[in-house]
């Protein structure tokens, strides 16, 4: 018996279900994460050492690094089930898509940094840290995010290669069966 198997049979028919059914959007989530770890160090990193003072500046340049990695593991991972579109066409939509995607991003740490001034010496270095964190690498990403998944599935990768037309009772027995 293979080890996949072993840890398919593991799992409750309605969590398999569950996990068959939004496999794309997990893996989506996951590569998300990844990216969002990236952004959130080279940020911070840039914030701190050569964009000293720039905020914004130094979140577009961890943001676009991050949109590039988020391009080919979306691409490979977690959209390879679609597709429909050439390459090229594809890519062209996917920085579109993401450069909208940085500007929702930076909406909230620019109200943070330039309307609430929640920036040194109004406040402290860890106040604004903070505010940076929460605004930029939280709530614009969360905002981005949201956005992202809609339009991807929208326009980048709008259609399903070899679309299944099992019922999801029966893929979580096809899964199974493997």
């Amino acid at each position: 018996m293979s080890l996949p198997k072993v840890i398919v049979d593991r799992f409750p028919a309605p969590m398999l279900e569950f996990l068959v059914r939004w496999a794309g959007f997990l893996r989506f989530a996951v590569v998300g994460g990844i990216t969002f770890v990236l952004t959130t160090v080279l940020f911070f990193v840039l914030k701190l050492t050569a964009l000293h003072g720039k905020p914004v500046t130094a979140f577009v340049i961890a943001t676009l690094v991050a949109t590039v990695v988020s391009y080919v593991l979306n691409r490979e991972w977690s959209f390879s089930d679609r597709g429909g579109r050439q390459t090229r066409h594809e890519a062209a939509l996917f920085f579109l898509v993401s450069a909208i995607a940085l500007g929702v991003t930076q909406i909230p740490l620019a109200v943070s940094s330039y309307i609430f001034d929640l920036r040194v010496p109004h406040v402290s270095q860890s106040a604004e840290n903070l505010a940076d964190f929460i605004s930029g690498s939280v709530l614009g990403t969360l905002l981005a995010t949201a956005f992202r998944w809609w339009a991807f599935r929208r326009w980048v990768f709008p259609e399903l290669r070899d679309q299944p037309t099992d019922r999801p009772d029966d893929v979580v027995t096809d899964v199974r069966d493997r």
